[in-house]
């Protein structure tokens, strides 16, 4: 009970912060310094700079404004939006939300979050080689479907999910990154047809709504089919189909073709290949659930002998805080056009 009045309180706060063009205090965050001169990472969405907050390494995500004008303040609005979301998650493999800075940029605002020195998943894959592989990568599946599960029982469909999205903690943990801001690039892109999102990631029925009746919305299931495609990038370090110029892999995921089993450099095992192959199936009503493929890789994690320490589900093992949310303070919005 206490969980859905926190939660209805920020919504409030999120209708709020909309009309008035403001945002809580306690969204930014101070004391941001010797943040690097040239980013580290760059992506589709911002790009990423380390910094440091009070003694811990910190990671600055500055979003690319695409536009400006009179839709700059809906952008950042949706920008601020995304930033209420996730600091209200609470999850051992959603990346935490410390705040806002304003300060480092003077034109722009970036959110900020623990610094992972350990990198992307791919990169620990690439790391540590390709020996006992089934131990590296069954593991950092399992977690990453327990995030994934928590974002959709939040009503959150990730939208971009990619290894280069997957983030490794201090205890060897995955944790999720960038999730909802592929709707933040759809609100920024000045190009009707570029919708935010990876295309070798994405399903079919994203790349064409029309042939399935639908319109162009990340669901749940659009999800899953990009698990499989992560799935299917650890134990070849690229997504389907990467071979091949975007059009043309296009072409073959909507003609129903999917990558043949990973051999190499890692050969997939019959039992995972088996449950990928459901995963990215065609239509999106015949994939399983999020719920379903947690249970499915925790099966797959005791069919490896890998322990997964699995008691209970992590929404259940780790429950949300529940102080009550205070009244805000409120910050106006100053970002320069």
């Amino acid at each position: 009970m206490a969980q859905e009045h926190n939660r209805m309180a920020l919504r409030i706060i999120r209708k709020l912060s909309e009309s008035c063009d403001k945002l809580p205090s306690s969204l930014f965050i101070a004391g941001v310094n010797g943040r690097d001169e040239h980013p580290s990472f760059g992506g589709g969405f911002g790009d990423i700079y380390r910094a440091s907050c009070g003694d811990r390494r910190v990671a600055l995500k500055r979003m690319r404004y695409f536009i400006r004008g009179s839709d700059l303040r809906r952008i950042r609005l949706k920008f601020c939006r995304e930033a209420l979301v996730w600091k209200d998650l609470h999850h051992p493999n959603i990346l935490p939300f410390l705040g806002i800075d304003r300060d480092s940029f003077p034109s722009s605002l970036c959110m900020v979050s623990p610094w992972m020195e350990h990198g992307t998943v791919t990169n620990y894959l690439k790391t540590h080689g390709y020996e006992h592989v089934d131990k590296l990568v069954t593991p950092r599946n399992w977690q990453t479907a327990q995030g994934l599960e928590y974002l959709h029982f939040r009503n959150i469909v990730h939208g971009d999910l990619r290894g280069a999205n997957i983030l490794i903690t201090q205890d060897w943990s995955a944790c999720l990154t960038d999730f909802g801001l592929s709707k933040f690039s759809d609100a920024t892109s000045t190009m009707s047809t570029n919708r935010g999102g990876s295309l070798y990631w994405m399903a079919p029925e994203l790349l064409d709504p029309d042939s399935f009746g639908l319109k162009f919305v990340r669901t749940p299931a659009t999800d899953v089919y990009a698990f499989g495609c992560v799935c299917f990038e650890l134990y070849t370090d690229r997504p389907p189909f990467s071979s091949l110029p975007e059009p043309a892999a296009l072409m073959r995921v909507l003609k129903g073709e999917r990558p043949e089993r990973p051999f190499d450099p890692r050969t997939m095992s019959d039992a995972l290949w088996q449950h990928v192959s459901k995963f990215w199936t065609h239509h999106p009503t015949a994939r399983p659930s999020t719920q379903s493929v947690v249970q499915t890789m925790a099966n797959l994690g005791s069919l490896s002998s890998q322990p997964l320490h699995i008691d209970a589900p992590v929404s259940i093992a780790h429950p949300e805080p529940t102080t009550p949310v205070a009244s805000p303070e409120w910050t106006p919005i100053r970002v320069s056009e």
